[in-house]
C-alpha cells in the first residue's frame, strides 16, 4: 500500500509490470519427491481481482530442465469438470499430470503455444527439509526475552534483549494490584503469541499439542541443526523450542495448580514498537482461571509423555508430569460441579480474549486424562475419560473436522494407540469416526476432484485464520491413512499432500503462504505480515520492497471471506479462495484478519509438513541464516551489474517485486558484468547460489535510470 519505495532514493511503483513467471500455472514451488504424484493446476480466472486475465491451455505442456532448457517430459492436459467454473476460486482450469517424471534436479513447466513458463521447482528425495527448518525457526524469532544475535539470527533480523526492563517480564506485576511489589513474578520466556508481543496460556493448547504430535509422528524429520542457540546440544531443536515455551508456562503456574491466564500490555499503544528491544513500557500478568489450569494439565501431560522417552530429558518429563497432575486435580471441582470459569479475561490486558468456553475446557480436561492415564496407568484418569468422553463434540454429533483437532487427537490416541483401554469405549470411538468418514457429509475426508486446486475444504473454512484448519484437515486425513481406519487409505494420504501443495503455491493466488521464502526456492511468497516487529513502514515491512523484509517462514492467517472492511477489494468481495491481500496495514484497514501469523497456525502447518519430510535429512543445502556475503555494484544500477565476493562460479536469479524471476543465469563468473538493460526501474531480490556448494545468498538491487 505504498506509492514510493524507500529502499532506493525514490522511484514510482510500476503497475503494468508483465511477469515472466506465468500467473496461470500453479505448482508446488518447493518441489516434489521423485516417486510422488505431481500435478500442476492450469487456470483461467473468470471472477475476482484477476478476472481481466485470460488463458486457454494448449493440448500439451512440457517440463524442461532448468540447467539446459531441455524438454524432459511432454504430456496432455485434462480439463477440470468439463470446463465448469469453481465457485470457491472463480476460475476454470486444467490439470497437467507429470508424475512420470522421476528425474532429480530443477525443472519448470513450459507452454510453447502461449509462451508461458512456470516457476522453477525441485525434484529430489527431500524437497521440504529446509522449508521445515525455516518454518520451525519462526519460533526462535518469536522468542520473548531472548536477543537475536549472529550467527543464529539472519543479519537482517538481529535484535537485542527484549522485555527485560523494569517491571517487564522478569519482575512482572499483577494487573489489578499494580503498585504491590510483593506480587511481582518472574515470567520470563515463551513466544510472542502472534502479531503482538503478549503471551497467552490458553492459546498454547493447539500449538504445543500439534508440535508434539509432529515430533511423535515423524521424529526423524527433526534434527539438531536449526541454527538456534541450543543446536548441537544432542536434542532435536523442535524440543528445545518447545522447552522455551514450556519453561514460561511453568512460571505461570502456582503451587496449588492454579495458572495465570495471560500477560502483556494494558494499552494498544504500549510496547508496540519495532524491533522488540525498543519497548520499555510496563507489562502485567492477569488473574488465574480454570481455562489456564486445564490447558497446562493437557499440554504438560502430553509433553511429559514425549520428554520422558528422550534420553537426558527424563527428569524434565517427570517435572512436567508433576505439574500436569497438580493442575488436573485443581480443575476437578470445576469439572464435577460444571463451574468452569469462562469470564476471567476482561480485556484489561490487550488484546486477545483468552477465555475458553465451558465445552472447550471440558474437552481439554478429557484430553488431559488421556495423556495422564498413558503416563501413570492410574484408574482416576481412566475413569474420568470413560465418564466424560461421550461429552466431547465429535462423539455428540459425529463431527470430526479441522476445527477440533486437539480433542480428536486425544480420542484417536485412546482408540487406536493406547493399550489397556476399555474395549467398549474404544469400539464406540472407532465406530463414530468411521461412520463420519464413510458418510463424509461435508466432503473433507479423502481426496476428491471437487476443488480445481486439489485441496478441497468447505466454503465456511475460509474464515479468519483459515490456514490453521486448512492444515488440520490434511493432518486428520493423514491419521486416517496411518491407522488404516477405513479401506483404501491411499486417497486420505493423497488428501494430506495436496493440502500441503496448497500452502506451497497450488492456490488461486499462486502464493506460498509463508513469508519471505525466496531464498528457499519460492518464486512468489508472502511479502508482508501483520506483526509488531515487521510492521508497516519499518525496514522489515516488505520482503522485496524494504531493506530487510520480514524473517522467513511465518505462516499467515490465510484467505478470509468474512474480511470486515468491505471497501478494500481484495480481500473483500472476492471468491473465498481469493479473499486475500499481501498487506500489513493496521487499523482501520485491519490486515490482521488476513496476514497475521500465529504460533498455533504455524504449528498446524509444521505438523502437516513434517509428515511429508523424508527420513534422510539434508543438513547442508539451504541457508537457515541467509547472509548478505557478496557485493552487487553499482547499486542503484542502470544497465549492468557486477558481483564480487566469490571465487567460484555462481548461478543467479533476479526476482521482481511480484515474486517473478526476471533473469536466470546458470553460471556467472566472479566479476562478470550481467546485463540488466531489459529490466525496468524497480527494486529486485538477487538470489545467488554457489555452484557445487549449494549455498544460497540474497541481496537487494535497485534499478534507477
Amino acid at each position: 500500500m505504498k506509492t514510493f519505495l524507500n529502499f532506493c532514493f525514490y522511484f514510482l511503483l510500476v503497475n503494468n509490470l508483465i511477469s515472466q513467471i506465468s500467473p496461470f500455472i500453479q505448482i508446488d514451488q518447493f518441489g516434489y519427491a521423485p516417486h510422488s504424484e505431481k500435478v500442476a493446476v492450469i487456470s483461467n480466472p473468470i471472477i475476482g481481482f484477476n478476472s481481466q486475465l485470460t488463458y486457454q491451455a494448449p493440448l500439451t505442456l512440457e517440463v524442461k530442465r532448468a540447467s539446459d532448457q531441455q524438454t524432459v517430459f511432454t504430456g496432455g492436459v485434462q480439463i477440470w469438470k468439463n470446463g465448469q467454473m469453481q465457485s470457491q476460486s472463480g476460475d476454470i482450469g486444467w490439470w497437467f499430470d507429470f508424475s512420470a517424471l522421476q528425474d532429480t534436479g530443477s525443472f519448470y513447466i513450459y507452454d510453447s503455444f502461449n509462451n508461458q513458463t512456470s516457476g522453477e521447482f525441485q525434484i529430489n528425495q527431500n524437497p521440504y527439509s529446509n522449508v521445515l527448518k525455516a518454518a520451525g525457526r519462526m519460533y526462535y524469532y518469536n522468542r520473548c526475552n531472548d536477543s537475536k544475535e549472529l550467527p543464529y539470527a539472519g543479519a537482517k533480523w538481529t535484535d537485542g534483549m527484549n522485555f527485560m526492563n523494569p517491571q517487564q517480564d522478569a519482575n512482572c506485576r499483577y494487573v489489578y494490584d499494580k503498585n504491590n511489589i510483593s506480587k511481582e513474578k518472574d515470567l520470563r520466556g515463551g513466544w510472542f503469541d502472534a502479531g503482538d508481543y503478549n503471551k497467552y496460556v490458553t492459546f498454547t493448547f493447539n500449538t504445543i499439542h500439534d508440535l508434539l504430535y509432529a515430533f511423535e509422528e515423524n521424529p526423524e524429520a527433526f534434527g539438531d541443526d536449526w541454527n538456534i542457540p541450543e543446536s548441537n546440544n544432542g536434542f532435536p531443536d523442535l524440543l528445545d523450542e518447545l522447552k522455551w515455551e514450556l519453561d514460561w508456562l511453568q512460571r505461570m503456574v502456582n503451587p496449588d495448580g492454579s495458572v495465570h491466564l495471560k500477560m502483556g500490555s494494558i494499552d494498544y499503544t504500549e510496547n508496540a514498537l519495532s524491533p522488540p528491544s525498543a519497548n520499555f513500557d510496563k507489562r502485567y500478568y492477569g488473574p488465574i482461571c480454570s481455562s489456564a489450569s486445564v490447558t497446562v494439565a493437557s499440554v504438560f501431560g502430553h509433553a511429559a509423555v514425549v520428554m520422558k522417552n528422550i534420553k537426558g530429558l527424563e527428569g524434565y518429563g517427570n517435572q512436567l508430569q508433576e505439574i500436569a497432575e497438580s493442575c488436573f486435580d485443581y480443575c476437578m471441582p470445576f469439572s464435577t460441579n460444571n463451574t468452569w470459569q469462562t469470564n476471567c479475561d476482561d480485556g484489561t490486558i490487550k488484546a486477545g480474549d483468552a477465555d475458553e468456553s465451558a465445552q472447550g475446557q471440558l474437552e481439554r480436561m478429557i484430553s488431559a486424562s488421556v495423556y495422564l492415564y498413558e503416563l501413570t496407568g492410574q484408574a482416576k484418569y481412566h475413569d474420568y475419560f470413560i465418564n466424560n468422553y461421550l461429552k466431547a463434540t465429535p462423539l455428540i454429533n459425529s463431527f470430526w473436522s479441522g476445527d477440533l483437532p486437539t480433542i480428536q487427537d486425544a480420542l484417536i490416541r485412546y482408540a487406536y494407540k493406547l493399550s489397556n483401554t476399555n474395549k467398549t469405549v474404544k469400539d464406540k470411538i472407532q465406530s463414530n469416526l468411521t461412520t463420519a468418514i464413510n458418510n463424509n457429509w461435508n466432503g473433507f475426508f479423502g481426496w476428491s476432484e471437487e476443488d480445481l486446486y486439489r485441496a478441497y475444504t468447505p466454503d465456511w473454512t475460509y474464515h479468519w485464520g483459515s490456514n490453521k484448519p486448512k492444515a488440520a484437515y490434511g493432518t486428520l486425513n493423514m491419521n486416517i491413512a496411518y491407522y488404516n481406519m477405513v479401506n483404501d487409505s491411499t486417497k486420505f494420504a493423497k488428501k494430506a499432500i495436496e493440502q500441503l501443495h496448497y500452502f506451497h503455491g497450488v492456490n488461486p493466488l499462486g502464493l506460498v503462504m509463508l513469508s519471505n521464502m525466496y531464498p528457499y526456492g519460492a518464486e512468489k511468497s508472502v511479502n508482508q505480515i501483520y506483526h509488531s516487529w515487521f510492521n508497516e513502514g519499518t525496514v522489515y515491512d516488505d520482503a522485496l520492497l524494504s531493506p530487510n523484509g520480514p524473517a522467513p517462514g511465518f505462516v499467515t492467517g490465510g484467505p478470509n471471506a468474512n474480511f470486515s472492511v468491505s471497501t478494500i477489494s481484495p480481500p473483500a468481495n472476492q471468491p473465498a479462495m481469493k479473499s486475500y491481500l499481501d498487506f500489513n496495514n493496521g487499523w482501520p484497514e485491519n490486515s490482521w484478519e488476513i496476514s497475521e501469523p500465529a504460533i498455533y497456525s504455524q504449528a498446524a502447518y509444521i505438523r502437516l509438513l513434517a509428515n511429508q519430510v523424508g527420513t534422510q535429512i539434508i543438513t547442508s543445502t539451504n541457508p537457515q541464516n541467509p547472509q548478505i556475503s557478496f557485493n552487487v555494484y553499482p547499486n542503484p544500477a542502470d544497465n549492468w551489474i557486477i558481483f564480487s565476493g566469490f571465487t567460484e562460479d555462481v548461478s543467479l536469479k533476479i526476482i521482481d517485486q511480484f515474486g517473478s524471476t526476471k533473469i536466470y543465469q546458470k553460471s556467472v563468473h566472479p566479476n562478470d558484468q550481467v546485463d540488466i538493460s531489459g529490466l525496468i526501474n524497480g527494486v529486485y531480490m538477487v538470489v545467488v547460489t554457489e555452484n557445487g556448494l549449494n549455498k544460497i545468498y540474497t541481496n537487494k538491487l535497485c534499478i534507477l535510470r
